[in-house]
């Protein structure tokens, strides 16, 4: 360790105290994150109990010109917080209390540590309900869900997790508290700052409390897996379902019969319809009265039925059934035991998906013959994830992003729906946003944070 860096870790644990930095070799102890299971490597690992800490130590940090890599619960996909080994983490795992619940306005404020379930499970205690849900949410926080604009399975009835914050709280890179907690739905009083940290992944300011959106809780959940042989009726199913069940329709996942098949073959799931099929789908409502909702779900799939756009359907009628029909979609752990998996989040009108898909697997086909690429996603908001197993040795992600990301752009698509674009996509960021629109962002970064120390190399690089 250089002097520089001795003197600057010496400032920062007298602010935390012995418990809140750990050394280099307690930082190996951890992995890089749920992604990348090796030792994690950096200067130090800043742990904070508070706002006050978070400001001080990124002060100290802004003085020095020392990087900074915010991290969360480190399930990120995208590699948005792997440090270097010159650099200092920041992680906000000790900040993670609930302050408040209103259940008259409903919100809450929590501090950015606190993890996706803990917001479930509080909301549930008090009989309402945080939507966003994501199949990390035992690990994410809500600190990481903010930075990356978290998407999940809702986001058709709730939208992204942009949606869903009323006020937040943030410290900029040179230790500036900017604190607008406020849970009003409705603030035009000058520019909603909020948003500018929303997504920004870690680089413009780091954010350490949040106060949040809640809704009623939900009485009834109707779910059904379908199946059907064309891509075409894929489509025509969500406007009938939409037409039909109208705002209680919150998920409509597809599943392409190739990941559902590896699922099957592979994964230890059992699948409730014939694994032979082209196209599956988890549909599931919320609702608030048992008799109607349950008689027009029904309705619903039977009118798809009659329309020709289902050949087979099991509804779950228990809660163990639900689960296992929704293991099938979100339990992917074969997939990532595969030699070697490159998995990609993007987004592209409907219309286009299934074009896109089979151009994606020709173009994979050509370059490593016999390779497998599985597609899912949450279709009814445009995002499509992919699994790219080349079963060969030698093969390269840049290899892979060229089939995937490629066609994007002759269908307006994005290279990233809901992950991001952390460090493995910045050479990309160009193909989905114009000159115009990334001048204005490296401005943006040049204003919050001059010295380009928050989260260095993510999104773009500052100069």
């Amino acid at each position: 360790m250089r002097e520089e860096h001795r003197e600057l870790v010496a400032k920062i644990r007298h602010v935390l105290g012995p418990d809140g930095l750990l050394g280099p070799e307690e930082v190996a102890q951890r992995a890089t994150s749920f992604w990348d299971v090796t030792p994690m490597r950096a200067l130090s690992l800043a742990r904070p109990e508070n706002t006050a800490q978070v400001s001080a130590v990124l002060a100290l940090c802004h003085a020095a010109s020392q990087p900074v890599t915010v991290c969360g619960g480190l399930t990120g996909a995208v590699a948005g917080s792997v440090p270097s080994p010159e650099t200092l983490v920041l992680s906000l795992e000790r900040m993670c209390a609930v302050e408040s619940v209103d259940g008259i306005e409903g919100s809450c404020i929590v501090q950015a540590g606190v993890t996706l379930q803990t917001v479930q499970e509080l909301a549930e205690a008090h009989g309402l309900l945080f939507p966003l849900d994501l199949g990390a949410r035992g690990s994410c926080t809500i600190g990481g869900n903010i930075a990356t604009n978290a998407g999940g399975i809702n986001v058709m009835r709730y939208g992204m997790m942009r949606g869903l914050v009323l006020g937040l709280e943030a410290v900029l890179a040179d230790g500036t508290v900017l604190t607008s907690l406020g849970t009003m739905l409705k603030n035009n009083a000058g520019y909603d700052l909020k948003q500018l940290f929303i997504g920004s992944e870690g680089t413009l300011g780091v954010v350490t409390r949040a106060a949040l959106r809640l809704f009623p809780r939900p009485r009834t959940r109707n779910t059904a897996l379908v199946a059907t042989d064309d891509f075409s009726k894929v489509a025509d199913l969500l406007s009938v379902l939409k037409s039909q069940l109208g705002p209680g329709l919150c998920a409509f996942e597809v599943m392409w019969g190739s990941y559902v098949r590896h699922q099957v073959e592979h994964g230890g799931h059992t699948s409730p319809i014939d694994p032979a099929q082209a196209y599956y789908v988890v549909v599931e409502t919320q609702g608030s009265d048992a008799a109607r909702d349950d008689a027009a779900f029904t309705e619903a799939l039977e009118r798809a039925f009659d329309a020709g756009l289902v050949g087979d359907a099991v509804v779950a009628r228990s809660e163990r059934e639900r689960s296992a029909i929704w293991r099938l979609r979100e339990d992917f752990s074969s997939v990532l035991r595969a030699h070697t998996v490159y998995g990609y989040d993007v987004s592209l009108p409907i219309r286009h998906m299934d074009t896109y898909v089979r151009r994606v697997d020709a173009g994979l086909q050509r370059r490593w013959p016999g390779s497998r690429c599985m597609a899912l996603g949450h279709i009814a908001d445009g995002n499509v994830h992919f699994f790219v197993l080349p079963d060969r040795e030698g093969t390269t992600q840049e290899e892979s992003d060229e089939e995937v990301y490629g066609p994007l752009a002759a269908v307006g698509g994005a290279v990233s729906a809901e992950h991001g674009i952390g460090t493995e996509k910045k050479a990309w960021l160009a193909r989905t946003r114009s000159a115009e629109e990334m001048n204005l962002m490296r401005a943006l970064k040049r204003t919050l944070d001059p010295r380009a120390i928050l989260n260095p190399g993510c999104v773009f690089d500052a100069a």
